[in-house]
C-alpha cells in the first residue's frame, strides 16, 4: 500500500512540476525574432538545405565538439570499469553463452549491411535531410550489435575501432581549425566551397564534419557494446 502511495505521489508532484511547461507552450509570436534569424539566414549562410544542421554543426559547433567529447569520456569510463573482470581483478567467471537461434543469424546476415549504409546515408544527408553524425553512428552501432548477438563467441577489433575513433577525432578538430584558418572561425564549414544548396556536394564541410561525426560515435558506442559483452580474454 505503501508502495502505491509513494508512487502517485512522485507521478503527481512531477505532472505538477510539468503542468506550467504545458500551458506555456505554443507561444502565439513564435517563431521569435533569433529563430527567424536562424530560418532566414542559415540556408545562405552556410549552403545548408536542412536549418537544424547548419546551427548544431556551425553556429553551435564547440557545444557539438563537447557533446562528442562527453561520448569518448563515457567510453572511456565504460572501459576502466570493466577492466577488473577483464584482468581477473573481481566479478565472477563468465558462464557459457547459448547459441544465438537460426531466426536471430539470419536477420543479421540479411539487416547488417542495410543498417550500415542505411547509418551512413543518415549522416552523409544530415545537411540535406532529418538525420546527422550522432544518429547515423548509433544506427552503425546497432548494425554491429547484432552481429555480437548472432555470434555470441565473438569480438570486435579494439585496434580498428580505436584506429577509427582516433583519426575520425583527430580530422574532426582539424577541419575546425581550417575553418579557423580558411574562413570566418572554428568549424566554420565555408573553408571549403559551399556549392548549390540542395545537392549532396553542399554547404561546405558539414558532411565532412557529419560523417566524422557518424564514424567516432559509431566506434564509440560499439566499443560500449564490446565491453559490456564482457568474457574477452
Amino acid at each position: 500500500m505503501m508502495r502505491r502511495v509513494m508512487v502517485f505521489l512522485a507521478v503527481a508532484g512531477l505532472a505538477w512540476a510539468l503542468l506550467p511547461l504545458a500551458l506555456g507552450s505554443g507561444v502565439p509570436e513564435a517563431p521569435g525574432a533569433l529563430a527567424t534569424a536562424y530560418l532566414t539566414e542559415a540556408p545562405a549562410d552556410f549552403g545548408a538545405a536542412n536549418v537544424v544542421t547548419a546551427i548544431v554543426v556551425s553556429y553551435r559547433g564547440f557545444d557539438t565538439l563537447g557533446e562528442v567529447a562527453v561520448l569518448f569520456a563515457a567510453t572511456a569510463g565504460v572501459g576502466a570499469l570493466l577492466t577488473r573482470k577483464r584482468l581477473g581483478l573481481g566479478g565472477a567467471e563468465s558462464e557459457a553463452k547459448p547459441a544465438a537461434t537460426e531466426i536471430l543469424v539470419t536477420a543479421t546476415g540479411l539487416l547488417t549491411g542495410l543498417l550500415v549504409m542505411f547509418g551512413v546515408y543518415i549522416f552523409l544527408h544530415g545537411h540535406l535531410t532529418p538525420g546527422g553524425g550522432f544518429q547515423g553512428g548509433v544506427v552503425i552501432a546497432t548494425a554491429l550489435l547484432l552481429g555480437l548477438l548472432a555470434r555470441p563467441e565473438s569480438h570486435l577489433s579494439h585496434g580498428i575501432m580505436a584506429a577509427v575513433e582516433s583519426l575520425s577525432g583527430a580530422a574532426y578538430v582539424g577541419m575546425g581549425l581550417a575553418g579557423a584558418f580558411l574562413a570566418w572561425g572554428f568549424l566554420d564549414p565555408r573553408a571549403l566551397p559551399l556549392g548549390r544548396i540542395g545537392s549532396l556536394v553542399s554547404a561546405g564541410s558539414i558532411p565532412i564534419i557529419y560523417s566524422l561525426i557518424g564514424l567516432k560515435v559509431g566506434a564509440e558506442l560499439s566499443g560500449i557494446l564490446d565491453a559490456l559483452k564482457g568474457d574477452r580474454e
